[in-house]
């Protein structure tokens, strides 16, 4: 007897089909997008932890809440945009 899981698995492999392999271009472009926005967040994580210390060190705390919240603002949207330029890039043919 199969459990819940298994079941659901099956229906989703059947609703779903198989990824195509990705080419070796392909391949290379998801790369260069993980290098790219690897880069992009390093940038802003860098440039508000400047911010979030300079605040810190004027202990302007509510600032400091903002710049915290900023930054992981910042890096969700980055990661949000890397995965869909990645998603664009599989399902090109």
């Amino acid at each position: 007897m199969k459990s819940a899981y298994e079941l659901a698995m099956e229906r989703l492999a059947q609703s779903e089909p198989a990824a195509a392999p990705l080419s070796a271009e392909q391949k290379g472009r998801l790369a260069e997008i993980d290098r790219v926005y690897q880069g992009k967040t390093a940038e802003r994580e860098i440039f508000l932890k400047q911010q979030l210390d300079a605040a810190l060190g004027a202990q302007k705390f509510d600032d400091a809440d903002k710049i915290r919240k900023q930054m992981a603002n910042e890096k969700a949207r980055l990661e949000e945009e890397r995965e869909a330029e990645k998603e664009r890039v599989r399902r090109k043919k």
